[in-house]
């Protein structure tokens, strides 16, 4: 997506800008601003309770998934040599 230009306006006693429709929330979605080094990342807030759900759910699909499988696969022992140590890299 290229770069979109707008102006801040006052809202209230506020300052707000608009967010064209590819870019914006459905109306009421709390939405969390932060402060970047970039600029500003505007982020959708989840409720805890919402979140917690889907990330239990995820997690026994993994489970599941591990199960069927017979576990997650045991770590691979990698050849020292590849990286050896090389001095002012640390």
């Amino acid at each position: 997506m290229s770069a979109i230009e707008t102006k801040v306006f006052k809202s209230g006693n506020s300052a707000a800008v608009r967010l064209p429709k590819e870019l914006g929330f459905e109306p009421g979605t709390t939405v969390r601003i932060e402060k970047t080094l970039q600029g500003l990342m505007v982020v959708p807030v989840v409720g805890s309770e919402e979140q917690r759900a889907r990330n239990a759910a995820l997690a026994e699909r993994i489970r599941a998934a591990w199960a069927e499988v017979g576990g997650p696969p045991e770590p691979q022992l990698r050849d020292p040599d590849i990286f050896p140590d090389r001095p002012g890299l640390y």
